[in-house]
C-alpha cells in the first residue's frame, strides 16, 4: 500500500502584512500532482489544517477542496485536528466530507466510537488510528472507564496510544495496514528556535511532550503532526515521521526543506519511508550587510524577507526604503553600536514622545498619527483609571 503522510498546512496563515494564499494553494497542487504521479493508496494528514480554529472563508474553501481534490478517484483521505484546528468545525464538516471519501476527526474517541477509521483502498484494507491534538487539562472520558486519569501529559498520551494499538491488533487481518496518525510532540524532536516559528510555542514545551513510548511498536507506521521541521519521531521503533510543515511558515523555518513523505506498506515486512520536497510558494529569507550590499542583491528579489541592516545609528527611513526595493520584506532591523548601560534621562518629558522615540528605534520608522493618538487616548484612560 502506498500512502502519502503529509501536515501542517497552515491555510490561512499570514507573514506580517503578506497574505499567502497563493502559497498555500500552490503548495496544495503540488501534494495533489504527488498524489497523482505516485499514485497513492491512502493520504493521512497529522492535522493543522488551517491556522486559525476559525478560518476565513477562502481560507476554508481552499483546505477543503485541497482535500477533496486528493481523495479524487476513490483514494481516502483521513485528517485529524491539530492544535490550530477547531474540534467543532471539523466534527461538524465531518458528515458533509465523508461522501467524497474525506474523514474528519475532531475530537479523541474510543476505538469502536470513531477513534479507529477503517477504509478501503486500492492496494486492501487500512485502520487508522486517530489521535487529535490533546490539550493538557483536556479529560478522555473513555479513558475514565478503565484507568484513572490522572498523571503526567506523557502518560495520558502513552495510555491512549496502548489503547488504540490493542484495538488495531484485534480488528485487523494479517494483510491489513494499521497506522497511527496524531498530532503531538515526542520529546527530543530538534526545533530550531533562533527565530520565531509557526509553531504555538505554548504547545511545544515540555508539559506537552510524550516519550517514545507514546509510539506503538506493533504498526506499520506512525504518522505525525505538530512538529514543523521534517524529521523521523525520536525514539520510534517502527517507520515513525513528522512529515512537516508545507510552507515554511515563519523565518525560525526559513532553512527547512519542505517535504510530504511517501509510506509504502507489506504485510510483513517494515514500511519503507521516503520524502518527496515540495518547493512551491515564496521561500523565507534571513539576510545581513549593509544596505548597498542588500539592496544590490537579485537573489533577495522573490523572497519573504528579514533584513538585518547595517548602519552607523538609526534610520528612520530605512523600512520604506527597504518595502520600496524589496516588496516581499517582512522586518528590517538596524544594527549599529550602541553603548552599553546608558539609559536617556526622560524626567519632564511628553509620554508621546518618549513613545515615538521607541517606535523610532524599535521598527527604523515614526509612528503614524493615528497610533500616536490611541497611545494618547489609553493613556489617558489609564491616568483617568488610577486612584
Amino acid at each position: 500500500m502506498k500512502v502519502l503522510h503529509t501536515s501542517d498546512w497552515h491555510v490561512g496563515k499570514r507573514l506580517d502584512r503578506h497574505d499567502r494564499m497563493d502559497d498555500h494553494a500552490a503548495a496544495i497542487d503540488a501534494v495533489a500532482a504527488i498524489a497523482e504521479s505516485e499514485a497513492v493508496d491512502l493520504v493521512l494528514h497529522s492535522g493543522d489544517l488551517f491556522d486559525r480554529p476559525v478560518p476565513p472563508v477562502d481560507a476554508l474553501r481552499l483546505g477543503l477542496l485541497g482535500l477533496v481534490r486528493l481523495a479524487d478517484g476513490g483514494r481516502p483521505v483521513v485528517v485529524v485536528a491539530g492544535n490550530h484546528d477547531s474540534p467543532e468545525l471539523f466534527d461538524t464538516l465531518a458528515p458533509f466530507l465523508a461522501p467524497f471519501g474525506v474523514h474528519l476527526v475532531g475530537r479523541i474517541r474510543p476505538p469502536d466510537e470513531g477513534g479507529i477509521v477503517s477504509v478501503d483502498t486500492a492496494a486492501g484494507r487500512a485502520h487508522i488510528a486517530c489521535f487529535p491534538f490533546l490539550r493538557a487539562a483536556q479529560v478522555v472520558d473513555f479513558m475514565a472507564r478503565t484507568d484513572d486519569w490522572y498523571g503526567e501529559y506523557a502518560d495520558r498520551v502513552r495510555k491512549i496510544t496502548e489503547r488504540y494499538a490493542v484495538a488495531l491488533g484485534a480488528i485487523a487481518g494479517k494483510d491489513d495496514a494499521t497506522f497511527l496518525l496524531g498530532h503531538f510532540m515526542v520529546g527530543g524532536v530538534k526545533v530550531d528556535t533562533a527565530g520565531p516559528r509557526g509553531e504555538r510555542d505554548l504547545h511545544i514545551g515540555q508539559a506537552y511532550a510524550a516519550t517514545e513510548a507514546a509510539v506503538p511498536a506493533s504498526l506499520d507506521y506512525v504518522a505525525l503532526g505538530h512538529i514543523h521541521a521534517p524529521q523521523p519521531v525520536p525514539g520510534a521503533r517502527v517507520p515513525a515521521e513528522y512529515a512537516g510543515s508545507l510552507l515554511q511558515l515563519d523565518f525560525g523555518e526559513a532553512e527547512e526543506e519542505k517535504r510530504v513523505v511517501l509510506v509504502e506498506t507489506r504485510p510483513g515486512v517494515p514500511a519503507t519511508v521516503r520524502s518527496i520536497p515540495i518547493a512551491a510558494g515564496r521561500r523565507l529569507v534571513r539576510a545581513a550587510g549593509s544596505w548597498d550590499t542588500l539592496s544590490a542583491r537579485g537573489d533577495l528579489d522573490d523572497g519573504y524577507l528579514d533584513l538585518t541592516v547595517t548602519t552607523a545609528g538609526p534610520e528612520p527611513d530605512l523600512m520604506d526604503r527597504a518595502r520600496e526595493r524589496f516588496p516581499g520584506v517582512v522586518k528590517v532591523r538596524a544594527e549599529y553600536p550602541r553603548i552599553a548601560g546608558v539609559r536617556r534621562a526622560t524626567g519632564g518629558r511628553p509620554w508621546g514622545e518618549l513613545y515615538a522615540e521607541y517606535h523610532a528605534e524599535a521598527h527604523n520608522a515614526p509612528p503614524p498619527d493615528e497610533l500616536i493618538a490611541l497611545f494618547e487616548e489609553i493613556r489617558e484612560e489609564v491616568t483617568d483609571a488610577a486612584p
